[in-house]
């Protein structure tokens, strides 16, 4: 049973390899059914007074991608930043930088994930709502992608090569939007990694 929690000292020690290690160490225990079992309350206890996270994770809204259970982290473990597609804004920017350069986290994920809802429906040009602006986010990653099969959802492939560009276009929109980020990343403080989830199998693949 864990009770301890990441507190300041600990996360100050921590480098941003040995965060990347743990979450993905954490996500094999979560696909292998061997998660650590925990003491929730004491967690909640121990973190009222403040947070010292190791790591941001942008991630899709998609309700089969829980990103802390994916990972097997606990309270007070990780921060979550969630928009539909996982693709960075001005909003977005600023909790990744307020996560890394104010609260001290180590590492940035931009975790995508397969068969990304929000990805086929910019595969098939879908106009709705405030929608349509939230899926011209994802475009650049459906032009930069290519196959040669149907540029729809209807093909398997190239939703899947969207979703991988989608997460490595956003990291590099992240380095060029966020100085901060940038020169923390430079720096050797920060490391900004890009992954996809499988939903078929729970598993975590690096790119």
């Amino acid at each position: 049973m864990i009770t301890d929690i990441i507190n300041k000292d600990k996360q100050t020690n921590l480098s941003p390899d040995a965060v990347l290690k743990d979450l993905m160490e954490g996500n094999e225990r979560f696909s292998s059914a061997k998660m650590h079992q925990r003491d929730y309350a004491s967690q909640v206890e121990q973190t009222k007074g403040g947070q010292w996270p190791q790591a941001v994770v942008l991630g899709c809204i998609d309700s089969r991608v829980p990103l802390e259970t994916i990972f097997d982290q606990g309270v007070g473990d990780i921060f979550s930043a969630r928009v539909a597609g996982n693709f960075e804004n001005t909003d977005i920017l600023g909790s990744l930088e307020y996560s890394c350069k104010v609260a001290g986290s180590k590492l940035v994920m931009v975790l995508g994930h397969e068969a990304c809802g929000a990805v086929k429906a910019a595969c098939d040009d879908v106009e709705l709502g405030n929608i349509t602006h939230l899926l011209s986010n994802i475009k650049p990653a459906v032009k930069a992608t290519e196959t040669s099969g149907e540029r729809n959802s209807s093909n398997s492939d190239f939703v899947a090569g969207v979703v991988e560009n989608n997460v490595k276009l956003t990291m590099d929109r992240i380095r060029e939007k966020s100085p901060i980020l940038k020169e923390m990343e430079d720096n050797g403080e920060i490391k900004i990694v890009g992954g996809v989830y499988s939903i078929s199998n729970g598993k975590v693949s690096l790119l």
